[in-house]
């Protein structure tokens, strides 16, 4: 005999599925993901800036956003959507500015000279009203592309991209990517691979963003794909742990936590401009 459910029975169990596929891939179902596998549904939008700069990356500092571009950042102003600021700079001085962080006052951004080899790599400091280039760190040659660096626990955090083809180095591809913990004057104290099965993702492009959460994880996203990898540090090796695996709205590159709202996400979609903010559960 058929099994017969109450209509508000079934619209309980619908409402239930609906939620379970909303949330991120975690745990062993996210280490066990494959290169082929989909992304999981997109996180929740809160609201879009159209931002003309937001084609590498973006910064928050809870008030304004700051929309990258290689050589021009645009600063927005969350609560109108509101251009309040502008910088440019020369393209053959800034030819791949690629992530930034609002870090002790002053908008900070990693930046190298993507697709050029071999790969050397840069510091950006801006002040954020105005928004104008106040001064270089150059740290030339280094075991990657530097496209991510953020600030937490006492400490400057960079990514170095390796590449598969166009802006690689041969006989080091993205395999090669790594998370580096950089002391006061930016120098290599500790450094982690990324889990294979995350690389495996961005390839054959490397890791875009980066940026520390409140709930103590580390969230790194691609170049193209819609997600972004919850990533724990490990208690022994040098493997960085995939925790969760979250979907997104927008496709890569680089991303920053709000630092005034909880679990907001800020990230860019090239198709339009746009700066996205989203609820990313914990």
């Amino acid at each position: 005999m058929a099994l017969r459910l109450p209509r508000n029975a079934l619209a309980a169990l619908a409402s239930a599925g609906a939620a379970l596929f909303a949330l991120p891939l975690q745990a062993a179902g996210a280490a066990g993901i494959s290169p082929e596998a989909p992304s999981p549904p997109p996180a929740p939008i809160e609201l879009t800036i159209t931002a003309p700069e937001a084609d590498q990356g973006v910064a928050s500092d809870g008030t304004y956003v700051y929309a990258i571009d290689n050589d021009r950042i645009g600063k927005y102003e969350i609560a109108s959507g509101r251009k309040v600021g502008e910088w440019a700079g020369e393209p053959a001085l800034f030819p791949h500015m690629n992530s930034c962080t609002v870090a002790e006052g002053e908008l900070v951004c990693a930046a190298s000279n993507y697709p050029k080899v071999p790969q050397t790599s840069a510091i950006e400091f801006f002040s954020l009203d105005p928004v104008r280039h106040l001064r270089t760190v150059s740290l030339g040659f280094m075991p990657g592309s530097l496209t991510v660096l953020d600030r937490h626990d006492g400490a400057w955090w960079a990514v170095f991209a390796n590449y598969d083809g166009k802006g690689g180095v041969p006989g080091r591809g993205h395999q090669y990517t790594m998370l580096a913990r950089l002391d006061e004057q930016f120098r290599i104290e500790q450094s982690w691979a990324f889990p294979p099965e995350v690389l495996a993702r961005m390839a054959p492009y490397s890791c875009s963003g980066m940026s520390w959460g409140d709930d103590g994880l580390l969230y790194a996203s691609g170049h193209d794909r819609p997600e972004v990898y919850a990533l724990a540090l490990p208690e022994a090796g040098s493997t960085l742990r995939l925790v969760a695996v979250h979907g997104t709205a927008n496709d890569g590159q680089a991303i920053d936590w709000d630092p005034k709202v909880p679990r907001r996400l800020w990230s860019v979609s090239r198709e339009g401009g746009k700066v996205i903010a989203s609820t990313i559960q914990p």
